[in-house]
């Protein structure tokens, strides 16, 4: 039966949530992960299908039964679940305007990820790299310019030049071995990558699109 009482009730979200959203001619895989910290809710999802690692959840709200959060950022998701009487929560999983029918079942405790940190990049990965991509048709320059800074690891501007010109807002910066990662969760953009023969060689992704993508360093003005 439903639990009663918040005790009860909060053992029973806390937890590894895994199951589906019934997409039109399709279905995508979702792992969410809730628990309280410090007596407040938090949590973090996995979407592979839409290139979602470990982002953290926003506007949780909590009313059991009802157990409502979103993903912010380019995806714009929302899912309004509600824990029913077998165990399961079950309900919407909602972007840009449309509608899934969602259902989770626990599959163990929470492992929430915590927000990732910048690192420092390698001194030869210091400066400006530039390169150009194909997708949907049309050619998108990209430039990527690597500071890093004392103790708050590196930053980075990530821009594109298509039919517009965007300056990516970057929250992720890291370096583990050879692999450079610069990522613009906002907007749904990264970049991944290492270095060979002088060059950059990776991928960019837009969302579930990845596309290979090499960068060379910016020649002196």
């Amino acid at each position: 039966m439903l639990p009663h009482g918040p005790v009860r009730a909060q053992d029973a979200i806390s937890g590894r949530w895994e199951g589906t959203a019934q997409i039109p001619d399709d279905e995508v895989s979702l792992v969410v992960d809730l628990a309280q910290e410090n007596g407040a809710w938090v949590g973090s999802i996995i979407i592979p299908g839409l290139g979602v690692k470990g982002a953290p959840l926003t506007d949780i709200n909590m009313k059991p039964p009802d157990v409502n959060f979103a993903v912010k950022g380019a995806l714009g998701i929302q899912l309004k679940l509600r824990l029913d009487v077998s165990g399961k929560m079950s309900g919407d999983f909602q972007q840009a305007g449309n509608r899934a029918t969602t259902t989770l079942q626990k599959t163990g405790p929470p492992q929430v990820e915590s927000p990732p940190r910048n690192t420092a990049v390698a001194k030869e990965l210091e400066g400006e790299w530039n390169g150009d991509y194909e997708m949907l048709g049309y050619t998108r320059h990209v430039s990527i310019k690597f500071t890093n800074r004392q103790t708050n690891g590196a930053t980075a501007e990530f821009v594109i030049v298509g039919r517009k010109h965007n300056n990516l807002p970057v929250d992720l910066v890291t370096q583990e071995g050879d692999l450079v990662t610069v990522d613009s969760h906002e907007i749904g953009f990264s970049f991944e990558g290492r270095l060979q023969n002088g060059k950059l060689t990776g991928v960019i992704r837009q969302a579930a699109i990845e596309t290979p993508l090499v960068l060379e360093r910016a020649k002196p003005q």
